[in-house]
């Protein structure tokens, strides 16, 4: 079993009263892709971090094996999640996988 996780933080020009809408649609897609996405095991998004955090919102996945890692970054389903909720309004992302 791996852990991909993904930390970002909102691109400057999104205002406050925009960050809600968007964290919801974002943890609805990309938790919606367990069960699309093969070897994919469970997927947490992050949506209120501690104060003390220097992202605004993460991504915590399981997948089954290293080699899901990049089965998930090329399937359809994720790309379409990717660059329609998220890409769109993040930047400075980050990344661990374990």
């Amino acid at each position: 079993m791996v852990h991909h996780i993904v930390m970002w933080k909102f691109k400057p020009e999104i205002g406050e009263e925009r960050k809600p809408d968007l964290k919801k649609a974002m943890k609805e897609n990309l938790e919606g892709l367990v069960g699309k996405v093969p070897g994919l095991l469970t997927v947490e998004f992050v949506e209120e971090p501690l104060s003390s955090s220097t992202h605004d919102v993460a991504l915590v996945t399981t997948l089954e094996k290293a080699e899901d890692i990049a089965v998930y970054a090329e399937h359809p389903a994720h790309v379409a999640v990717a660059d329609t909720y998220v890409r769109p309004y993040v930047t400075e992302r980050a990344c661990l996988d374990y």
